[in-house]
């Protein structure tokens, strides 16, 4: 993992975890979309490109029967993206290529098509705002689209002349009337996301002139939605399969900044839209629709209190007969968080992915019964399902802390999995993963992974470096290229993966055992785990230190307010000041509700400054809009000026801050990730081993 280490043709590193170089060029797969007779399976791989400062997208098409090798079907610098199936084989994707046919037009997201019996892939439509995302009936011919629109556009010739004036005259400002008003890292406004559908242009004026075979009629869009303001954003839709009918979550805005939301039917005829669910406390999400139309799965998830937290259940809506809609609990008494993936042929049976013990496995719900069974029993984390026409198989994608992403087939019968012939072999991995565990003081369970380098013995034990996971709602089971052990185990350490209390995948007790109390419960877990791990053999308790991100951050920050067993505190887009923060995330709304002013306060890590007698590295990005650089920047001088460990005399200190002017709550360019490596491995060499290691040189310093 030296940034500074130079390679001659005949040298390569032991594995691509050795060299940050050979891990950011590992290819990364996304994505699977199965056609609708079941014969081809596309996914989506993103490869470096040549000067490594990003990735670039490309489909590629797989054997779901895993005999043929897998093929890259389409290739150009700006890549691909959102594959999707229409019921006749032909693939739709989205691409801001130029266009072939129109050469002089600037490149924006285009609506594609790739032609089922071969051919060259063209371009279906284009506008200037570009096109968001594809969704395709599988039973009928009906493609629709998301795509943006300014909020005052009354056609799409105007949504173009008043994107050519903003652009021309250099504005850039935005009126806001609600809230939110950005998101992650996107400013929201003024264009609205709208669905369309795609139809052929009743185009009198289109050529009459003789043409070749391919030539086919101009495209026009549909605005389906043109009255739902900005209440589509940050929401999810399905299509039925005969096309006649969207569904989509859709912000209810409320008194106050609050919002939730509802679950309402887009009739693709009319375009009218009708609220299917709506109650108060409730927010609804769209899963897929039944082989016979008839029935939807619906996600609901309560809105969580300071005294309780969010319950997400599933649900099955009856939409056969709109008078008489019936929302009926599925598999109520499963305590576990499911996310419906798709619907089995028959329509009796729904499969689920739902984080579990750290796996993500797939279960098969039965909706008569609500029964629920386990299909894969490995410890995965699986995505992206779809079932093939036959109902016999699934594909989806699976990872593990062993290997990322990779296609697979699942036998439903016996519960089967076979890896598909990939685009890229697994990166090979020096090490090992253990699972361990131990017992909280109230009996609860605190699980973890250890990953662990070969090197590791009695003899010579390994430093350790917890690992605190984000969300908090979240578990440490599956592969994350953004904080990958493996690349500090190439280095020597030990990593320790722990669930506390707050983590998903082991009931609705032991997330509400944390709830509205994070500097408890949470606290404590990983300090007992910690315990636990540090004390075996193969474990150097005497060189230890800690770093999270997000969530995972904000416990860094209190873990370093709270003890000095670390030598190295890595925080990374962390929340400080909880007073601070709740206010000026993005979400306000969610987070108000989570804690009241009283329970903020007395979890807040920065009334806790002067504690700190830990080195610590500060990492936080300016686009970074759901834990804001407020509270880097707050953190970053508070430590300097109060607390236990302050800069001296001289201006100097033991902390760093690691700031990306350009990045987000994620460090995305690859460069920069290469950077941040390079300076956490730099920053635990010198406060854990004691060791100098080089800082990146693109640093400049």
């Amino acid at each position: 993992m030296d940034s500074n280490a130079s390679e001659t043709p005949s040298t390569s590193p032991e594995t691509p975890f050795h060299d940050l170089d050979h891990y950011l060029a590992i290819p990364r797969v996304s994505g699977l979309a199965l056609s609708p007779d079941g014969t081809r399976l596309v996914t989506t791989v993103s490869t470096l490109n040549s000067k490594g400062t990003e990735y670039v997208t490309a489909l590629w098409e797989l054997d779901p029967a895993g005999k043929k090798h897998a093929r890259r079907i389409t290739r150009s610098a700006k890549g691909e993206a959102g594959a999707t199936f229409a019921a006749n084989g032909d693939l739709y994707f989205t691409s801001a290529r130029p266009d072939p046919e129109s050469p002089e037009a600037e490149p924006v997201s285009s609506l594609w098509l790739l032609p089922d019996d071969g051919g060259e892939a063209r371009v279906l439509h284009s506008r200037a705002g570009g096109i968001a995302s594809v969704m395709a009936a599988s039973k009928a011919g009906a493609t629709f689209v998301t795509a943006p629109v300014l909020a005052g556009s009354s056609s799409e010739e105007n949504d173009e002349e008043r994107r050519k004036s903003r652009k021309d005259n250099k504005v850039s400002a935005i009126l806001h009337t609600g809230y939110p008003v950005r998101y992650w890292d996107a400013d929201l406004g003024p264009a609205q996301p709208r669905l369309f559908a795609v139809e052929v242009a009743d185009d009198p004026a289109v050529s009459t002139k003789p043409a070749t075979v391919d030539a086919t009629a101009p495209l026009k869009l549909r605005n389906l939605t043109p009255d739902v303001a900005g209440n589509l954003r940050n929401t999810e839709a399905v299509v039925s399969p005969d096309g006649k009918t969207i569904y989509t979550s859709m912000a209810k805005p409320l008194a106050k900044a609050d919002s939730r939301f509802v679950l309402a039917a887009v009739d693709v005829a009319s375009g009218s839209i009708k609220v299917l669910l709506d109650k108060e406390g409730m927010s609804y999400f769209p899963g897929p629709v039944s082989p016979d139309n008839s029935t939807i799965a619906v996600v609901g998830e309560s809105d969580s209190t300071p005294e309780q937290a969010p319950r997400v259940t599933l649900h099955v809506l009856n939409v056969a007969s709109p008078e008489t809609l019936d929302l009926v609990p599925l598999a109520p008494a499963w305590d576990r968080w499911g996310t419906p993936a798709a619907w089995l042929p028959d329509g009796r049976s729904l499969l689920v992915t739902a984080d579990d013990d750290g796996a993500t496995p797939v279960f098969r719900v039965s909706v008569p019964d609500g029964t629920v069974t386990r299909v894969t029993l490995d410890a995965a984390a699986y995505t992206d399902v779809v079932v093939s026409p036959d109902g016999l198989n699934a594909f989806a994608l699976r990872s593990s802390y062993e290997f990322p992403p990779e296609a697979v087939r699942i036998d439903l019968t016996t519960g089967e999995v076979e890896r598909l012939p990939a685009p890229a072999e697994r990166p090979e991995i020096k090490g090992k993963l253990e699972r361990v565990e131990t017992v909280a003081a109230d009996g609860a369970r605190i699980p973890a992974f250890l990953a662990l380098p070969d090197s590791a013995s009695a003899q010579e034990p390994a430093p350790l470096l917890l690992w605190i996971h984000g969300g908090p709602l979240g578990s440490w089971n599956a592969w994350t290229w953004r904080w990958n052990p493996w690349l500090l185990v190439s280095k020597g350490y030990a990593v320790l993966l722990p669930d506390p209390a707050l983590s998903t995948g082991y009931g609705q007790d032991y997330i509400q055992r944390g709830w509205g109390q994070w500097g408890k419960s949470p606290f404590t877990d990983l300090m007992t785990i910690t315990d636990e791990v540090v004390a075996r053999p193969d474990i150097d308790e005497e060189r230890t230190a800690a770093m999270g991100g997000s969530f995972g951050g904000y416990m860094a920050n209190w873990v370093a307010g709270q003890t000095d067993r670390f030598k190295a505190i890595v925080t990374h887009a962390s929340l400080w000041a909880l007073d601070q923060f709740g206010p000026t995330t993005d979400a306000s709304q969610y987070w108000l509700k989570e804690m009241t002013v009283e329970m903020a306060m007395e979890n807040s890590p920065h009334l806790h400054v002067g504690n700190i007698n830990t080195p610590m590295l500060v990492i936080h990005g300016d686009k970074d809009y759901r834990v804001p650089i407020g509270e880097g920047l707050r953190l970053w001088y508070e430590l300097l000026s109060c607390s236990g460990l302050p800069a001296d005399d001289t201006g100097q200190t033991q902390h760093r801050f690691l700031y990306f002017p350009d990045e987000n709550h994620w460090i995305l360019q690859p460069q920069h990730a290469k950077v941040w490596y390079g300076v956490v491995e730099h920053f635990l060499g010198k406060q854990v081993l004691g060791q100098d290691v080089a800082l990146p040189e693109d640093l400049g310093l």
